[in-house]
């Protein structure tokens, strides 16, 4: 697996895999919000800090890590359990060792992932960064000695 610096050319992998992980966990979404996030991440991603993880010459996952938040990591559905979410991780910790995310609450993949990569809880929020209902749980990876 090779982690490397985003391109241009990365974004519309980037946004196909953003919308095949979405339909896969985030089925909580109402329509209205899907269609509306979709816009949205598809303006950000061009112009955001992006790292991809890349598996047999194809994109398989994304992050993208602005200091240290990172305000995005999706992985293929297909690549699901093979370990490109945890090399994001390790990526981001290896730049920013203190590292903060924020997950979707009710995406039952998110909490339990980060949680098992040695994450903590720092608060919740009630919406989203939108004012959407959909909560967030806060993380921050701790201090290292």
């Amino acid at each position: 697996m090779i982690i490397r610096a985003g391109e241009p050319r990365d974004c519309a992998a980037a946004l196909a895999i953003w919308r095949a992980a979405v339909d896969a966990t985030h089925g909580f979404l109402t329509p209205a919000d899907r269609q509306t996030i979709d816009a949205q991440v598809g303006a950000f991603l061009p112009q955001s800090p992006l790292w991809v993880a890349e598996l047999g010459g194809e994109v398989a996952g994304f992050m993208v890590l602005d200091g240290d938040m990172i305000e995005a990591l999706f992985v293929a559905p297909a690549r699901h359990g093979q370990g490109v979410g945890s090399a994001l991780v390790a990526h981001a910790l290896s730049l920013a060792p203190q590292a903060r995310v924020d997950a979707n609450e009710q995406a039952d993949n998110a909490v339990p992932f980060y949680l098992a990569k040695g994450f903590e809880r720092i608060g919740r929020s009630e919406c989203d960064n939108e004012g959407r209902p959909y909560p967030l749980v806060h993380f921050r990876f701790p201090a290292r000695a």
